[in-house]
C-alpha cells in the first residue's frame, strides 16, 4: 500500500479555520467602519437642515423684496392716475380760461361798437336774441337791447315776444300773453343807459311748429319798436353777440 508522504495535504481538508482572534477583529473593523458611515450620514444630515433653513429665509426675504416692489408699482400706478386726473383737470380749465377770455375780447369789441367814438349813433334797438329749449315745450329767450343815441339817457319800457308757425296745419301766432304762463301780461320790463340783457321763458302748444319770432319793445315814451328773427337763426350755435348778462350804465 501506497502511504502519502507527510508533505502532502489532501484535497478534501482546504484551509484551516482562521483562529477567533481574526474573526473578532474583523467584525470591530466592521462595527468601526459602520459607525464612521453613519456618522457621516447624520453630519450630512445637519447640513440639509441647515441649508434648508437657509433656503427658507432667503425666501422670505425675497417674498418681503416682492412685496415691497408691488407695493411701489401700486403706489406709482396711483401716482400716474393722479397725474392724469390732474393734468385733465387743468386742461378743462385752462380751456375754460380761454373761453372766458374771448368772450371778454368779444365784450370789448362790443364796447367799442357802442360806445365808441366813431359808432354809429342809434336809439332803442334789439342787438340780438337766442332761443334755447328747456324741459318740455319751454324755451328761454335771451335778449340783449341797446342804445346809444342818447348817452347818459335811460331807455325804459316792456318788452315781448310773438311767435308766428303752424298748428295742425294751418298758421298760427303766439302772443305774449299765449306764451306765458299768467306772469307779466303787459311784458317784461326793461331800463338801462347804454345795453341790457333780458332772460325769460316762453311756452309753446304741443304740435306747434315755429317759423319766425318777433321782439317788441314798448319805450316808456315813444312808438313801439319790433324787429323779427327767423326761428332757424335764434335756435342756431352761432355766438350770441359776446354781450355780458349785466346792465351797463
Amino acid at each position: 500500500m501506497h502511504h502519502p508522504g507527510p508533505g502532502h495535504r489532501p484535497p478534501s481538508a482546504g484551509w484551516p479555520a482562521p483562529p477567533a482572534a481574526v474573526l473578532w477583529g474583523v467584525l470591530a473593523v466592521a462595527i468601526l467602519f459602520g459607525g464612521w458611515g453613519l456618522w457621516r450620514a447624520l453630519a450630512g444630515g445637519g447640513d440639509v437642515h441647515a441649508r434648508l433653513s437657509a433656503s427658507e429665509q432667503a425666501n422670505e426675504e425675497l417674498q418681503a423684496r416682492l412685496d415691497e416692489m408691488q407695493q411701489n408699482v401700486a403706489t406709482l400706478t396711483r401716482s400716474d392716475q393722479i397725474s392724469r386726473d390732474a393734468n385733465r383737470d387743468l386742461q378743462g380749465a385752462l380751456a375754460e380760461r380761454e373761453e372766458e377770455i374771448a368772450g371778454l375780447r368779444a365784450d370789448v369789441a362790443f364796447y367799442e361798437r357802442l360806445v365808441g367814438a366813431t359808432s354809429q349813433r342809434r336809439g332803442l334797438t334789439v342787438h340780438a336774441l337766442r332761443m334755447a329749449p328747456q324741459n318740455g315745450n319751454a324755451w328761454e329767450f335771451q335778449t340783449t337791447l341797446t342804445q346809444n343815441l342818447n348817452r347818459g339817457a335811460v331807455s325804459s319800457g316792456r318788452l315781448s315776444l310773438a311767435i308766428e308757425g303752424t298748428l295742425d296745419g294751418k298758421r298760427e301766432e303766439l302772443v305774449w300773453s299765449d306764451l306765458r304762463q299768467g306772469d307779466d301780461a303787459d311784458g317784461a320790463p326793461f331800463s338801462f343807459k347804454y345795453f341790457q340783457q333780458i332772460k325769460g321763458d316762453v311756452f309753446l302748444p304741443d304740435g306747434f311748429a315755429p317759423v319766425r319770432v318777433t321782439v317788441k319793445l314798448q319805450p316808456r315814451s315813444g312808438s313801439p319798436i319790433t324787429e323779427s328773427f327767423n326761428w332757424s337763426e335764434v335756435t342756431g350755435n352761432g355766438p350770441q353777440g359776446g354781450v355780458p348778462s349785466a346792465e351797463a350804465d
